[in-house]
Order: C-alpha cells, then sequence, then structure tokens
C-alpha cells in the first residue's frame, strides 16, 4: 500500500501524457522567487506550488524560467502544446518524458486529469455499495479510478464462473469471497482508496450498522427482494443520503433506453425500469456496464455539485 505522505510532506503531483509515455515531475529552478502580490501580478499553482508570476504571463514563457527541460505541459487537467496566456487561478504542471514517478507522488499523478477542485471533494467523500456484482464490482472500481476516498463494500458471495462474463473478476479469482477479490481489484487500481469490506448479506438488522456513515449509496443487489428491501430502510431511516438503485440492465437493448430518474427525496433509480434478467434475456458486460458507469458518475455529481 503506498503511502499517503512522506514525513508529513504532502508529495508533488505529476501527470502521465499519453498512451504509454513514462513521465517523472520536473525540478524547477530554485531561483524563481514569488512575486509580490499586487495588479501586476496574478496566483499561479505551479507544479503544485502556489506562485505569483507578472500578469500576462504565458505558458512557455513560465516554462523556460521554471522547467526549462520539460516536454510537457499541462494545463487546469489538460495536456497543451501550444502557448497560452496565463490567468489567475491556474494550475499548470510541467513535466519530462522518461521515468516512472515515485510512489511517492502517485496519488496526484493519477488525479491528473480531473477538472481543478474535483479531486479533494472525492477524497474527502465515502460511497456505500451493496451487492459487488456486475453492477457493484464495476462501480466501485469506476470510483477507485477516479479518486474516491473511501468505499464500503458488502456481499456475502464468491466469484464463480458464470460471474466473469459481466464482473470486474479473473478466473484466478474464482473461490474467493467477492469482497476479498475486489478489495484487492480495487487497490491493484488505485491504492489510496481506503476499503470497508464485509463479507455478510445485507439485512434490514445490518444495512444501517454497515452503511449508516456513507455520504452517498449505491444499491446493486440482483434480487428484487433485497432491493426493495434496502431502499426501504433508508427511506424510513436515513432519507438525507442519496440513494443510487438500478432497475432493468438485462440483455443487449438499447442504451439509450438506460436512463437515471430521479423519483424525489435524493432517491434515484438508474436503468430502462423493464429489462429483467430472465431465461432468453441474460447479463451481459455492455448493458450492466453502462448503468453501471450511470450510478458511479451520479454518485461523483452528487458529491462534487451536491445535486444531481
Amino acid at each position: 500500500m503506498f503511502r499517503h505522505r512522506i514525513g508529513g510532506v504532502v508529495p508533488p503531483r505529476l501527470y502521465f501524457f499519453g498512451a504509454g509515455a513514462r513521465l517523472t515531475l520536473v525540478s524547477m529552478s530554485s531561483s524563481v522567487v514569488p512575486v509580490k502580490r499586487d495588479a501586476m501580478s496574478i496566483s499561479l499553482k505551479i507544479n503544485g506550488i502556489e506562485r505569483r508570476v507578472p500578469a500576462r504571463s504565458k505558458l512557455l514563457d513560465i516554462r523556460g524560467e521554471v522547467a526549462p527541460a520539460a516536454d510537457v505541459a499541462v494545463l487546469n487537467g489538460a495536456a497543451v502544446s501550444e502557448d497560452v496566456s496565463l490567468r489567475d487561478g491556474d494550475e499548470v504542471f510541467f513535466l519530462k518524458r522518461g521515468e516512472m514517478p515515485s510512489e511517492d507522488a502517485l496519488e496526484a499523478l493519477m488525479s491528473a486529469r480531473h477538472t481543478p477542485g474535483v479531486h479533494a471533494k472525492l477524497k474527502a467523500a465515502t460511497v456505500g455499495i451493496a451487492g459487488l456484482g456486475g453492477l457493484g464490482s464495476t462501480a466501485a472500481l469506476a470510483l477507485a479510478r477516479t479518486g474516491i476516498g473511501r468505499l464500503v463494500l458488502a456481499d456475502f458471495d464468491i466469484v464463480e464462473p458464470t460471474n466473469l462474463n459481466r464482473q470486474q473478476y479473473s478466473v484466478s479469482q474464482i473461490g474467493l469471497s467477492k469482497t476479498e477479490a475486489l478489495s484487492a481489484n480495487v487497490a491493484a487500481a488505485n491504492p489510496y482508496v481506503e476499503v470497508d469490506a464485509r463479507t455478510v448479506m445485507v439485512v434490514p438488522e445490518n444495512a444501517l450498522e454497515i452503511f449508516g456513515g456513507v455520504d452517498v449509496m449505491i444499491e446493486a443487489f440482483d434480487v428484487p427482494e433485497a432491493k426493495a428491501m434496502l431502499a426501504r430502510v433508508f427511506r424510513a431511516e436515513r432519507p438525507e443520503i442519496p440513494f443510487i438503485a438500478a432497475s432493468g440492465v438485462a440483455g443487449y437493448g438499447l442504451e439509450e433506453n438506460i436512463q437515471v430518474r430521479c423519483l424525489g427525496g435524493g432517491f434515484h433509480v438508474v436503468g430502462d425500469l423493464e429489462s429483467d434478467a430472465r431465461p432468453g434475456r441474460g447479463l451481459m458486460a455492455p448493458r450492466v456496464g453502462i448503468a453501471a458507469c450511470m450510478q458511479a458518475n451520479l454518485a461523483l455529481r452528487l458529491i462534487v455539485d451536491g445535486e444531481a
């Protein structure tokens, strides 16, 4: 497990750029001194350090001063190659291809392409996922890659071969509990996510003990009765926690029929509300994955914007 901080110091931010690229942070010149705060200067965050620079500064001017060896520039989450004027509050990163970054810097690196200001909100949030099948395992990995701070995961089942057509497990994990397997997969995708995994059947008596402290709740059960049970518990006992259910994701039908529906009171349903799994209509990775990622994206919207 990688560490969040080394010696109490927040590691510098780094970014990957392009397929297969390997980058390391370019050290900034020690001769660069922050400019006094006045109308002739603007504030930038350059390679993770806040500085004042002259107003009307351009990207290549700053690169020439602080990181002349850099061959990649990232501005506000996007890689740029042209020279552009910088504005107050911009985040700029200069990098050089060639070496993998140290593990100390990995967490910041993984949020490189986020919109500025998003990662801090995600890092502080907890999402609960009940059921770790096709919906739950896919939503969990999507949230982990986005940088969610904490996941609370619950499922009593084990990984078996018929899961592998749509769930985020591998052949080597057959026989493991889904909580153990998914915890390992989350750690492999983003070792900075805290995982609270419970190998247990979720019932009315333990639902709030497991999930009562989450910021957003994702229901990802297969069985309709379990879906209804969890919804009743949260609507009755914790209505202030946004609840994201799923219904109607089977088969390979029209993907545009999978929608997010807000039923009021912070209760949302993802799916087409019709395509249940039954003989002649199975569950398949693409459509299940669409719904799971819509659940994860809705959770992010609720965390970052406070509303859907």
